[in-house]
């Protein structure tokens, strides 16, 4: 679909649609069986829902979990996603869905029993394309409580539905909840994007003229990092592949999210030049102390009542959030450089390969 069509409305059945709930999954053990145990409570009706498990590899026991669920109850599937990653594990439960709405959930997010519900709902009267809800996250302990925390704050992460309370429309949610026949008219996910799957996917409905929408009714509660390590490297790959989507589309990226990578470098910068030129190294060290203040007043509102480890441990996941994100953005334009280059290929389509 070209830019300059519009993305015609899509009217769901009058009777309830039957949906396709798919789940990516890859070394999920120790949370898939919460995850179906949500999925298969739902109030929805049990005839009209399918689910969808699509396993990227693993070498842990989530298959067999998912295996003992599918011999309990017929709605539930295992399907096979040899490339490992997200993306093409969406498609290919896209691809053999039989419903007519397409639900996304995780392997490691618990959705609420209303989930689907609120969703077709909230489908049926906005007549957006996707819609989605908060991401509330679940921390655990010192360090998961403090990722919980700073994630769900609107400085540590921006996206409106890490800490939103109100429906309205945006640019890209949590998960997704789509009429299927949207994927006919703008393509399925990227298979190339590791991360940022989901905005680029959404950025492309929007500019085909389709709608997003946050509505904070459509609840579920996501199981965050619980180690400063995997938080490093989540974020780091967050903002790495986010030179992709930039490249792929330029006009997707907003003003915040070149604030971390620009910061990144002029510590980088001004650290270098500062070994020559004296004021040069002042000037980084006067801009590094302003942040450090800024996250430790904001880690103390965050996490003051709770004590000084968790102000502390506060304080390094904003830290972390922001820098490993900027890392990453920057290391990608270098990783990438040679795509500027190249042209992109389409997304690809429902069609079977």
């Amino acid at each position: 679909m070209s830019a300059s069509e519009k993305l015609p409305r899509t009217r769901l059945s009058e009777d309830q649609p039957v949906v396709s709930v798919v789940i990516p999954m890859r070394n999920e053990e120790s949370s898939i069986g919460a995850c179906l145990d949500a999925v298969l409570a739902q109030d929805y009706p049990s005839d009209r829902m399918e689910v969808l498990v699509v396993d990227g590899g693993s070498d842990d026991g989530s298959v067999t979990v998912v295996e003992s669920y599918a011999a309990r109850d017929g709605r539930v599937r295992v399907l096979h996603n040899p490339l490992g990653i997200v993306p093409p594990a969406l498609n290919l439960a896209i691809r053999q869905a039989r419903g007519e709405v397409i639900v996304r959930v995780d392997g490691h997010t618990r959705i609420d029993a209303d989930y689907v519900s609120r969703g077709v709902e909230t489908l049926g009267r906005t007549a957006a394309d996707n819609v989605g809800g908060p991401m509330t996250a679940v921390g655990g302990g010192t360090l998961g409580d403090a990722v919980a925390r700073v994630t769900s704050s609107r400085f540590g992460v921006g996206s409106y539905f890490h800490y939103g309370t109100e429906e309205r429309e945006v640019d890209t949610v949590y998960l997704g909840t789509w009429p299927r026949s949207v994927f006919d008219k703008i393509g399925l996910f990227d298979e190339e994007l590791v991360r940022n799957q989901d905005d680029e996917l959404n950025y492309r409905l929007r500019k085909a003229g389709g709608r997003v929408v946050m509505n904070p009714a459509i609840r579920s509660h996501y199981q965050n990092r619980q180690s400063f390590r995997h938080l490093a490297k989540q974020y780091f790959q967050y903002g790495m592949w986010k030179v992709r989507v930039l490249q792929k589309h330029p006009m997707q990226m907003s003003w915040r999210h070149f604030v971390p990578p620009g910061f990144v470098f002029g510590l980088l910068v001004t650290a270098s030049l500062g070994l020559w030129v004296s004021w040069i190294g002042l000037v980084g060290g006067a801009l590094g102390l302003l942040y450090l203040a800024l996250i430790g007043v904001l880690a103390i509102r965050l996490s003051g009542r709770d004590g000084v480890f968790a102000t502390v441990a506060a304080f390094a996941a904003f830290a972390i959030v922001h820098l490993g994100w900027g890392a990453g953005f920057l290391v990608g334009l270098v990783r990438f450089a040679p795509r500027w280059l190249r042209s992109e290929k389409p997304a690809p389509t429902l069609a079977v390969r």
